[in-house]
């Protein structure tokens, strides 16, 4: 088994677990570290194509359906609920505005399959390869709502590449290609010459091609789900952060501006920011990411990069980095160590300046012709890691009421909508098409509290920064 940042991340935690039970101090560490992620405004490139906020919520509403979080999976939510149950009021309550988190401010890569099962066998190849189908069949539906509202999200299906590092790396993929393409999957193994041909890099061994992913601008995939959601008759407003929810059969939720929202069902689109309302708080390891973009390049320095196929790549190393070229011709790179921030802080001011370096030194190590070229626009985000890097979706609370979906680990800009569809159907009571997927109602790996959680994000930090 390859010991990547899936691997170490779970294996890591875990361990933190057993001293956290040790000590006995687990139980008591949410009382002397009230953890809560900050909610900082949205800096990505990307935030330049959000859409004009709405007016926040400004009276007492009674809903059917309130969905916490104006993100791809509330919105896409928001829009399979009311094309599903027309006759149910459906209010998204978002507190930045739509596309805040890390849904306008990731790596723009549109993957298929989930992060536990990409590149990855499971006992079953046979769910494997339904669960590829389904991601697949997604893509393109993304590519159809993108022409039914009349906004283009810049998503290019040109497909994706795994890179490899190591001639491990490529034996890997290479095995995985050919048990993958007899059940249907139409991936490809490139070779180095192929793939250096392809992406205009000769540091890689060799690289995993999925013909059906790409490249999206995703705040622009956040306007055309809140443009689908509102025509279907959602409402939606911004500005409308959540200070308390009290569940129940109706649930009581209280803004921080003191307005009470009632709702029979509520949906909980905020992923790494569901602790802040108290759910989930040993599910997710809330991590940092950093993305650099380039400024555009000039046609002399866009041939010279050679990046033929445009295709985005992520690597294969234990720090992981993605790249993509948009289509105003700026190259992004993010990734590198995983960032914790103990008890959720905030980032410290010194930390983007570390991870700018990082980052350009990795540009430059891929693409040398690139050496020297600024970052026009850096920024961060937090991402809804499960330790196991499986997602799950599904419902829960006392009265069975509550829906939710996270866990994306890094494969949510086409895995949200998908669990959008499957929260749409569930709150129906057609449960019955998805019972047999694995992520369906599926429990997360247990996370530790602090201080626990941290030292053992240190401890990966120290690893990755030492070559682990």
């Amino acid at each position: 088994m390859r010991f990547d940042r899936r691997h170490f991340l779970k294996y890591a935690a875990l361990g933190g677990g057993v001293l956290a039970g040790a000590a006995g101090l687990n139980a008591l560490a949410p009382r002397i570290w009230r953890a809560r992620l900050p909610l900082e405004d949205n800096q990505s490139f990307w935030a330049r194509s959000q859409a004009p906020l709405n007016p926040p919520l400004t009276e007492d509403l009674s809903v059917d359906i309130a969905i916490i979080g104006g993100g791809l999976t509330g919105l896409s939510s928001a829009y399979y609920l009311r094309s599903l149950s027309p006759e149910k009021s459906v209010a998204v309550l978002e507190a930045k505005g739509c596309g805040n988190g890390a849904s306008g401010r990731n790596g723009a890569m549109v993957l298929t399959m989930t992060a536990d099962r990409f590149m990855s066998f499971s006992h079953d190849p046979h769910m494997d390869r339904e669960i590829y189908d389904l991601t697949a069949a997604n893509v393109r539906s993304l590519a159809e709502l993108s022409a039914s509202t009349g906004i283009d999200c810049d998503l290019d299906l040109v497909g994706t590449l795994q890179v490899c590092g190591s001639e491990a790396d490529a034996e890997a993929a290479r095995s995985y290609v050919a048990r993958a393409r007899p059940l249907g999957m139409p991936v490809e193994f490139w070779d180095r010459e192929r793939l250096a041909t392809a992406i205009g890099s000769e540091v890689y061994r060799g690289g995993f091609y999925d013909p059906n992913g790409g490249h999206v601008n995703p705040m622009k995939l956040v306007r055309a789900f809140k443009a689908a959601a509102e025509r279907e008759g959602a409402k939606i407003y911004e500005n409308t952060a959540i200070e308390t929810i009290e569940e129940d059969r109706v649930h009581a939720i209280r803004t921080r501006d003191g307005h009470l929202v009632r709702a029979k069902s509520l949906v909980l689109a905020c992923n790494a920011f569901a602790p802040n309302l108290g759910f989930f708080n040993n599910s997710i390891l809330p991590l940092r990411e950093y993305v650099g973009i380039t400024r555009p390049l000039t046609d002399e320095e866009l041939t010279a990069l050679g990046w033929r196929s445009r295709a985005p790549f992520n690597d294969t190393r234990t720090e992981v980095y993605y790249f993509g070229l948009s289509r105003d011709r700026r190259v992004h790179i993010g990734g590198g160590v995983p960032q914790y921030d103990f008890n959720n802080a905030a980032a410290a001011p010194g930390d983007a300046d570390l991870h700018r370096r990082q980052l350009g030194r990795e540009l430059a190590r891929v693409f040398p012709t690139l050496a020297g070229v600024q970052f026009d626009v850096m920024w961060s985000g937090m991402i809804d890691w499960s330790l196991s890097t499986a997602p799950s979706v599904g419902q829960t609370g006392r009265h069975r009421n509550i829906f939710y979906g996270m866990g994306y680990s890094g494969h949510g800009v086409n895995l949200t909508s998908v669990f959008g569809r499957i929260i749409a159907d569930l709150a129906a009571g057609r449960e019955g098409a998805w019972q047999r997927y694995p992520f369906v109602n599926s429990s997360f790996d247990y996370v530790p509290n602090e201080p626990f959680r941290w030292l053992a994000a240190k401890a990966g930090s120290l690893w990755y920064a030492s070559g682990g």
